[in-house]
């Protein structure tokens, strides 16, 4: 005799369905092939011709890709002497040709083989905890602020960041800045410095960082900015020069004629220059002094070239030390100074291999106490379909959190992998209730005793829920990952997977 499914179990089949598609995707991510581009140095051939962060790579010269170390091997490959060649890479969407004689500048990943994203508790990076030095902001300046410091880190084309504003429990405001795969150093240098620019003659500042002043930056284009001189210095130290242009607004070229007009000229063996240096400054600290051609003397111009050094032990450093800087001040330039002065109150750094240890271990440890909780439910209540019924029950909220995360892409650190083994832990319990109250006296029937259960572990669930609301802003936010995704599982709890373990014990009962 076949036995009809009741509605509230086709609802858990469907929702674990539709879970499962959130979570692998359709058609599912883990038959994808190629590498995730994580990152692509701004002042490479790569970046030139168009690669950026997100993108899949294929195939190289025809050659598949299924996985980074087949990236890898096949870099490795075509770059064994320093003669230029053609590399051909292909894309999901398109095929970027490079001529260069260095490896192309880019990180790659594997693909991700499911949607669920993982904080840096399991993928590994840096993680800062940010406030403004000396001032309590409200929550539309902290939003400000979000946007700024957003704005200053899309410009140097990271992947995967993470800015949002959290709040403690008396209301104050941060900032927590997460970036995969990033060193604390990097973080602390791009957001804990205000980054004021100011471009002075004497005292008097002709223009700074921002929008206001300065239109547009040179970024990425070798005719208007790069690397144009390196040599040694002594032994042991290398020097190399970079330049690039900034466009000026019409108010910020004429405060640099109105201030021009008046100064004097001086010979050089170099040539004619104006009596006073044009002084750069970022945080008030004088970075470079660029000479002022007496061609500028009074005149409007929106042009400007800035200039800086960089050095290191050989070449290569110091090119890559030039490099940085250029970048920073580009930067600072682009996005202007941050609208306060920042103070870093917590800095975190995690190992990627820490995490994917962790994962191996909660994995086997949450397999091992799914099984010994049904070996005890079968000695207990001597019915393997009650063990097995409440084992699939405890996986389905467990795919169900899961393909919730996926769907509302939220990052699953710690706190929520603590969050998703206490939910498991009260679904268990909760279900234990029900079985025995099927069991119980014989005066009610069946489904008053198993209303009697379902009453139980709905002012559990209200308990739960309202005890759980101040863990959302606890700690700055810190522990909301343990509250969304407890919440998330017991609510899933109460509406699908409960009402339908009490429709699969009647069954068994009856």
């Amino acid at each position: 005799m076949k036995t009809k499914l009741t509605w509230k179990i086709w609802l858990l089949i469907i929702v674990v369905g539709l879970s499962l598609i959130s979570i692998f995707g359709f058609p599912p991510a883990f038959l994808n092939n190629g590498v995730l581009i994580k990152h692509v140095d701004s002042n490479s051939t790569a970046f030139e011709q168009g690669l950026r962060p997100g993108q899949v790579i294929e195939a190289i010269d025809g050659r598949e890709i299924n996985n980074a170390d087949d990236f890898s091997n096949i870099i490795r490959e075509k770059f064994l002497t320093d003669e230029k060649i053609k590399i051909s890479i292909q894309t999901k969407d398109a095929e970027y040709i490079l001529f260069t004689n260095q490896p192309p500048q880019i990180i790659v990943s594997d693909i991700s083989k499911t949607n669920i994203k993982l904080g840096l508790d399991l993928s590994g990076g840096a993680r800062a905890l940010i406030q403004a030095e000396n001032k309590s902001l409200s929550f539309e300046e902290t939003e400000d602020l979000k946007q700024v410091v957003n704005n200053r880190l899309n410009v140097y084309g990271l992947e995967d960041i993470t800015a949002k504003v959290v709040s403690d429990l008396s209301g104050n405001y941060y900032l927590l800045v997460e970036i995969a795969g990033a060193t604390p150093k990097d973080l602390e240098d791009l957001v804990s410095k205000q980054g004021k620019f100011e471009a002075k003659i004497g005292n008097e500042t002709i223009f700074i960082g921002g929008e206001r002043d300065v239109t547009s930056v040179c970024r990425n284009d070798p005719t208007c900015a790069g690397i144009e001189l390196c040599d040694q210095a002594s032994e042991g130290n290398y020097f190399c020069n970079f330049n690039f242009v900034i466009y000026l607004s019409e108010e910020a070229a004429q405060r640099h004629a109105d201030i021009t007009k008046n100064l004097g000229v001086n010979v050089t063996t170099q040539g004619r220059y104006l009596s006073q240096k044009l002084d750069l400054y970022v945080d008030d600290i004088l970075v470079d002094s660029l000479l002022i051609s007496e061609g500028l003397k009074g005149r409007v111009t929106t042009q400007i070239q800035i200039q800086g050094p960089g050095t290191g032990t050989t070449i290569e450093e110091a090119k890559l030390d030039a490099e940085d800087s250029m970048n920073k001040l580009q930067t600072i330039l682009i996005t202007g100074s941050l609208p306060f002065k920042l103070e870093i109150i917590k800095l975190d750094t995690i190992s990627p291999t820490l995490g994917k240890d962790f994962i191996k271990t909660i994995l086997l440890a949450g397999i091992g106490a799914l099984l010994a909780v049904s070996l005890i439910i079968f000695m207990r209540y001597r019915k393997i379909k009650t063990s097995f019924a409440l084992l699939s029950t405890s996986l389905s909220e467990i795919i169900i959190i899961l393909g919730i995360a996926s769907f509302i892409s939220w990052n699953l650190d710690l706190p929520s992998i603590a969050g998703i083994l206490a939910t498991v832990g009260t679904g268990i319990d909760q279900q234990i209730i029900v079985l025995d109250e099927s069991r119980r006296s014989k005066f009610l029937s069946l489904v008053q005793r198993l209303k009697r259960a379902f009453a139980t572990i709905l002012g559990a669930y209200f308990t739960a829920s309202v005890s759980l609301l101040p863990l959302l802003w606890a700690g700055a936010g810190l522990l909301k990952g343990f509250a969304i995704t407890t919440l998330i599982g017991i609510t899933a709890g109460i509406l699908v997977t409960r009402p339908a373990f009490t429709d699969i014990v009647k069954k068994i009962e009856e």
